[in-house]
């Protein structure tokens, strides 16, 4: 009687709110408490805690080894693959959480389903968006059906997580960047619920955009393990789609999401992972939202284990193919001439007159299912190409920036002297800013740069970072001012689109005389921008300020990118910084 009702007690701290109300999900606090129960009732798992969050709490990674290994150095050493599973990240979409827990328990407890582990390792993070956890109501997720009570969209700080992996401007993200290069994941996934357009499928999936995912890794993906994912998830009561990303209505077309590095797929690319975004669909009992996520990542281990082989061969080949390239894509756009279909099972969109406004709305019929091809358009084009340097150099005053650069893996060296190099440099020529504030920043986007060749000063601790590392796509696509996510393109260098010094005009009209009379090419230049722009002829301080701009007199470091592009080898007086 005593052994069963301690086996009695154990099984109950294994047990969640949603094993017996289909309708909830756990809180924060119950989601760590049931990996604390499980890790202290199995071998195979392990919680570890990492760093800090907004919110004041550490990031907890749960890890299931069937070998009891749980050291990310050694797993790999043994050739094994790790599947990396992110919950919460919007935590109103909790139905990874659930599934996450139920996953784990499932594995710890069946032997026959531990055959998934033979060549795995299965990571988690049990709740990432702490925060937005402890934010708790029932309103949030208007358009949601379920869970009762759901966690929020924002973290502590009001930011969405699902947009911070480059800028880091949360200390969930920054541990997080911390923790994704300790265990350098080979399948990533991110588990969400979607808004947008009713449909019959419970889940849809994000994966990572062939075209911006390394040849190899892609050639796997598309070929072998979406294919096989599609099928296997065919099996279930859950077939799957791609994520049906939409401008109007699914018949008129599905577009391919482009998933920039600020996105967690597009993080993870950075780091040659193959990664996956699965998106629950809101409409659906969030029962049946948990299964699905369920069967995705059980899916995803059986694909995982059987493929290892290839798996580390096509990344291995990534990574030695990143170290060693010459050239990067950094901006894409839709390749319009590569339209596919996609056979597709939705719901008529019809329209009606709406009893608020008495206007024309949208809705989809759910007596009138369909079953048909609509256009698919999942095809990018490169829109720029970028030559990588030897090494950038930059000015020890980012510090902030370079830290985000070694929490990603970035070998850094610093100066241990003052030097002059030849450096290629940019002028920012043009650039667009936003508006209004997204994610606490006022983006730039649409950079036109002038490269410039010239010889510029850096000193005693400034930075240099080669690329001849595995890192190069996250060291490039955050140092090329024209990436969409690039650390330009999130403010961090604003300081140098602001002018420092001017000058009066009754004052510096006698000095701007004396230059055109000994600067016969300038005197011609301002003549001709009269003649061609009739504002700027109406307009003495206009007059005035290019001369001024075309002088010795203007700051050469107004509008100049500081970071320098190493072009050819230099020896340079160096420390690597650990």
């Amino acid at each position: 009687f005593l052994s069963f009702s301690l086996l009695q007690a154990q099984e109950d701290k294994l047990l969640i709110a949603h094993d017996t109300a289909k309708n909830v999900t756990a809180t924060y606090q119950e989601t760590i408490q049931f990996y604390e129960n499980l890790a202290e009732q199995s071998e195979l798992v392990s919680l570890k805690t990492y760093g800090k969050t907004d919110s004041g709490f550490p990031l907890h990674v749960a890890i299931l080894s069937k070998d009891k290994d749980f050291s990310p150095a050694s797993i790999r050493a043994k050739n094994k693959r790790i599947v990396f599973v992110n919950n919460a990240i919007h935590a109103g979409e909790s139905c990874g959480v659930e599934a996450t827990m139920q996953l784990f328990r499932d594995l710890a407890k069946d032997k026959k389903m531990q055959n998934y582990l033979e060549n795995v390792v299965l990571v988690a993070i049990p709740f990432y968006n702490i925060g937005g956890g402890l934010n708790r109501g029932a309103y949030s997720r208007a358009n949601q059906n379920g869970a009762k009570e759901h966690g929020f969209r924002g973290n502590a700080k009001n930011l969405d997580l699902n947009r911070d992996f480059i800028k880091a401007d949360s200390k969930n993200a920054q541990t997080f960047n911390q923790i994704f290069t300790e265990w350098q994941p080979d399948i990533f996934v991110d588990t969400h619920t979607s808004n947008g357009a009713d449909y019959q499928y419970v889940i849809t999936l994000i994966a990572t955009q062939k075209d911006k995912l390394e040849s190899n890794l892609a050639a796997y993906m598309e070929k072998e393990m979406l294919p096989d994912l599609y099928k296997e998830m065919g099996k279930t009561e859950y077939p799957m789609i791609p994520y049906v990303n939409v401008s109007t209505t699914p018949d008129e077309g599905i577009y391919g999401f482009l998933d920039l590095p600020r996105y967690a797929s597009g993080y993870a690319t950075l780091h040659n992972a193959i990664s996956f975004i699965t998106e629950t669909h809101m409409f659906k009992p969030y029962q049946d939202r948990v299964s699905s996520t369920y069967f995705f990542l059980q899916s995803i281990l059986k694909q995982t284990n059987k493929d290892y082989k290839k798996i580390k061969e096509a990344r291995d080949k990534a990574i030695k193919n990143t170290l060693t390239k010459k050239q990067f894509a950094i901006a894409w756009d839709y390749d319009m001439e590569q339209k596919d279909s996609l056979l597709f099972k939705g719901y008529e969109a019809k329209y009606k007159a709406s009893e608020i406004s008495g206007l024309k709305r949208l809705y989809y019929d759910r007596n009138a299912p369909y079953e048909k091809y609509v256009p698919y358009l999942n095809s990018f084009k490169t829109s720029l190409n970028i030559q990588k340097p030897v090494a950038y150099l930059i000015p020890q005053a980012y510090g902030e920036l370079v830290q985000r650069l070694k929490w990603n893996g970035v070998e850094v060296s610093r100066l241990t002297k003052d030097v002059e190099l030849n450096l290629e440099m940019y002028r920012i020529e043009d650039y667009k800013t936003s508006k209004s504030a997204y994610e606490g920043h006022y983006n730039h986007s649409k950079v036109e740069v002038r490269t410039q060749n010239q010889t510029w000063k850096y000193y005693k601790g400034d930075y240099v970072i080669f690329t001849n590392q595995k890192i190069n796509r996250y060291i490039i696509e955050t140092l090329e001012p024209q990436a969409p996510d690039s650390f330009f393109n999130w403010n961090f260098f604003d300081g140098i689109l602001g002018q420092k010094e001017y000058f009066s005009s009754y004052i510096f009209e006698e000095t701007a005389l004396e230059l055109l009379k000994e600067n016969p090419k300038l005197k011609a230049a301002l003549e001709a921008k009269k003649q061609e722009d009739e504002k700027f002829a109406q307009s003495a301080r206009m007059q005035l300020d290019f001369v001024y701009k075309n002088s010795v007199y203007y700051e050469p470091t107004h509008n100049l990118y500081p970071v320098g592009r190493m072009i050819k080898s230099v020896d340079l007086p160096l420390e690597k910084v650990d």
